[in-house]
Formats: structure tokens, sequence, C-alpha cells
């Protein structure tokens, strides 16, 4: 008979199948049958017209027919090919031949030992028949779960996706993951479960509306609703436990593997915080106070050029940490995923009049062609990225101008959608290769001193390693990237790049 079948709906829709399980099925047995009432007779024949009578000799012929009928047919077959033979063989080779009579009780002896043989060796051959198919079912089924193993492990590893499997090689309506918290309850008190995951249609979501129910541990049930288990689909049900336990296993350290990372980037941001606040954003202030403390002096009159360079020298200052205080809070919102952008149509000249204002004009070269097409961009963000791009290339760059210039087309795509692309470039000291990745961490200032200086840093003395940062973080979170690239010549080259806006007209 064909052994069970379960199948196991994949994530692409495919289904996972048991390798079908052959044992002797009705055609051998209906065969086996045939030739239990065929060969003996046919043997007797035989050895008539031949005209041999060894009685011996013609045992084992008729024991090799039952042992033959039996490999084929199984047992009843070849119980009927052992009692038929001995029949033939009392009859027509025992004496006195033609008679069922025994003379000679040693021959009697003989068909006894001959038809308890016939049907042990019939027996033994049925037991290891069975014995093959039980062995070939448990391999198919080891075969199953391993393949199903694999595919939960390369899976998405959520208990949607696992309980639809286990609804499939089951072959069951509906499956439902139900939970439990133990912590706090009193001793012998009743758990309350709460429904964790489900698949199928309406799955059930109380013991009373399932037809089956597998305790996983004390903290996991399955409740499934459909037709009866079988045997092997009982034992597949307890593997299907264990996984269960691999699965929430696997979700709890992703998440605490994720939790992790973000208290260390918190930790990270709020030891470099208190860094900035030590050291960046107490010189900035400390030149505040100085600047205000003098102009305060009622004993001190200062020339009209004194005083004003005193104020400017307050606006530079409080400019400063104004800077320095948005990009601490931009950082911060980057690192929680609490970027939301508006995004529009932008064209990039539309931006630049902010982006860069209280840059030198004559430090500056604006190459942007006319008539370019407008980018999916949120207009605050991008002034941002700009504005800090253009204030790293000024700072390590101060004897070179900082060129701008965009393109569209030819080319430029963010995967399969077209873009353009917003190029900075400046002729400075450049960023060695290895050091591209490192200008664009947070808290991150090229050699950490304001001796070395190469474009694309924000310098010790001016800032606290953020600027980069927060012009890629704002790129990426509207759909476009930021990365940079030597000039030739010297000096290096960034490139923001923004897919194009396809939201109509603005």
């Amino acid at each position: 008979m064909a052994g069970p079948e379960a199948n196991s709906s994949g994530d692409d829709g495919v289904l996972l199948r048991l390798p079908p399980i052959r044992g002797i099925g009705t055609a051998r047995v209906i065969t086996g049958l045939v030739l239990a009432v065929v060969l003996p007779p046919g043997i007797e024949l035989m050895v008539t017209v031949l005209g041999f009578r060894n009685f011996a000799m013609i045992m084992l012929l008729q024991l090799a027919v039952a042992v033959a009928v039996a490999a084929i047919g199984g047992l009843w077959p070849a119980v009927v090919a052992a009692v038929l033979g001995s029949f033939l063989l009392n009859y027509f080779s025992a004496d006195p031949v033609g008679s069922l009579s025994i003379a000679d009780p040693t021959t009697l002896f003989t068909l006894v030992v001959f038809l308890a043989v016939a049907c042990g060796v019939a027996l033994a051959v049925g037991l290891a028949s069975r014995r093959a198919q039980e062995a070939a079912r448990s391999g198919a089924e080891a075969t199953a779960l391993s393949e199903l193993a694999l595919r939960i492990l390369s899976s998405d590893g959520s208990l949607e996706s696992f309980l639809e499997k286990v609804r499939g090689n089951l072959g069951m309506e509906a499956v439902t993951l139900l939970g439990s918290s133990q912590q706090g309850a009193s001793a012998g008190s009743t758990p309350e479960w709460r429904v964790l995951a489900g698949a199928g249609p309406n799955p059930p979501v109380t013991h009373a509306a399932a037809d089956h129910a597998a305790v996983v541990d004390p903290h996991y049930t399955l409740l499934l609703r459909g037709g009866p288990l079988s045997a092997h689909q009982q034992r597949m049900l307890a593997a299907f436990g264990a996984f269960v336990v691999a699965v929430r296993d696997r979700q709890q350290l992703v998440k605490s593997r994720r939790d992790n990372v973000r208290l260390a980037e918190s930790n990270k941001m709020r030891t470099s915080i208190l860094r900035a606040v030590s050291h960046d954003l107490r010189t900035p202030l400390a030149g505040i106070k100085l600047a205000v403390s003098s102009l305060r002096q009622e004993d001190v009159t200062f020339p009209p050029d004194v005083e004003r360079e005193l104020l400017e020298t307050i606006e530079e200052y409080a400019d400063r940490l104004d800077h320095l205080v948005d990009n601490l809070l931009d950082m911060s919102r980057i690192t929680a995923d609490a970027v939301n952008p508006l995004l529009t149509g932008i064209v990039w000249a539309e931006v630049l009049p902010q982006a860069l204002r209280g840059v030198p004009r004559e430090r500056l070269r604006n190459e942007l062609p006319p008539n370019l097409p407008p980018v999916q961009a949120d207009a605050g963000m991008l002034e941002r990225v700009v504005a800090n791009i253009v204030e790293n290339a000024m700072k390590y760059a101060p004897e070179s101008d900082v060129v701008l210039t965009a393109r569209a087309g030819e080319g430029i795509t963010l995967g399969d959608r077209p873009a353009s692309e917003l190029r900075i470039i400046d002729h400075g000291g450049g960023v060695g290769h290895k050091e591209v990745v490192d200008i664009f961490q947070p808290f991150q200032r090229f050699g950490d001193s304001p001796s070395q200086s190469p474009a694309g840093g924000i310098s010790a003395g001016g800032g606290i390693g953020l600027g980069l940062a927060v012009a890629k973080g704002f790129s990426e979170a509207m759909g476009g990237r930021l990365a940079a690239e030597p000039t030739p010549g010297g000096g290096l080259t960034m490139v923001v790049t923004l897919p194009l806006w396809t939201g109509g007209a603005q």
C-alpha cells in the first residue's frame, strides 16, 4: 500500500512533499496468489514429465517456490503456496503415490517440517517487508523534516510562515500558536493563553474550538483544526513543537541583537554628546561670554571697530552653536529612525540660496545647467545636506574654490528609477580610499586633528564630526544616496544622488 504523504506550502508556493512510501501493494498480492496457485502444480507437472522422482529435491523445489511467492506477494500468498505444495508433495511424490495417505511416518514428519519452514520463511519475508516499509517511512519523515528545517532557517523566520508549513505538512485546515507567561502566577493557577500567530482560515483561538492540541512546553501550545492525525503525523507534530521553540528563540535572538545594536549606538551617541558638550559646545560659549563680558565693562570704552569685531564674534559663535545643536538633534532623529521626509519635486537650484547662506560667494562656482528636471526631496533636508557638504569643503580646502554642478539622465539611476545627481567639487587634500567610509561615521573627524584637514570632514576646532553623517542620513531618508569620490587632479567630490520626481508638475 502507498504510504501517507504530507504537504507543506513553502514561501514560494511550492509544496514540500514526503517521498512516497511503497510497500507490497494489491497488485503484488494478487500476482503472488496467482503464482501460488500455478507454480506448485507446475513443478509437479515438470518432474512428472521428466520422470524425476527424488522426493527431497522435489521438496526443495516447492520450498523455493514458496520463498519466491513470499518475496513477491507477502505472507498469505506464500502460505497458500506452502499448503498447496505440501498437498501436491503428499499426493504425487510421497509413497503411496496418488493417495493422500502416508505409509512412512518419516515422510509425514518431513512434510510437516516443509510446511513449517515454508510458512516461517513467508512470515519472515512479510516481517522484513514491513520493517523495510517502516524504515522507508521514517527516512521519508526525517528527510521532510530536514528540508523543512532548512526552509525555516532560510526563511524570514516569522511565526506565520512557520505555521503555514505546519498546516500544509499535516493537512490541517488551520493552525494557531498560543503562548502563556506564568511569571508572577501562583502555583496551580490556570495559565492565561494569548494568540501569538495563526495560519489558515479562521484559526482556532481556544482549546474548545480545536480538534487537536499539542503542548510544546509550558509556554507554548499548538491548536489544530482538521481531520484525524495518523501515527506519523503525530510524530511530525512532536517535531514541529521543537521547531516552535527554535523559531521563537531565533526571534528573541534577533530582537536582542537589534536591541543591543541600538543600545550600543545610544551609548556611543550619549558619550559623544558628553564629549561635544565638554569641548566643542563649551568653546563657542566661552567665546561668547568673553565678548559679552568685554562689552559690559563700564570703565572701558571700545573703539567702534573693536566693538563691531566683538559683536561679530558673538554672532559667529552663536551660529556655530546653532549649527552644532541642529546636527546633534538631526543625528538623534536619524539614529532613532524618526526621520519622516515630506517629499516633493524640487529643482537643485531652488535649495542653493538657503543652503549657501553665509558662504563666501567669491569661493563658490555655480555651474548647474538650466532646465534640470526636479528630484524627489524634502526641501529642508536637502538644504541641510548641501549646507553641510559645502561647509566641510570650505573648511578643508581653504585655498580651493568649491564647484557645484548637476546632471540627469545618461544612465544615472537609483535601482530601477531614473535619477539626478548634484556634485560638490573641491581641490583640497583629498581623502584616501580607506578613509572614505570613516568620514560618513557619526562623531568621526578625520585624523581628529585640526592640522589634518582634507575635504569632507569636520574640523576638530569647529565641529563634532556629524556634518557628513547627517547629510548621508538625510540623503538615504529621501530615497537617495551620498557618496565620495576623488576629484581628478586632487581633492574630493561629494555626489548627492536623488530619484527624479514623478508626482506631477509643481
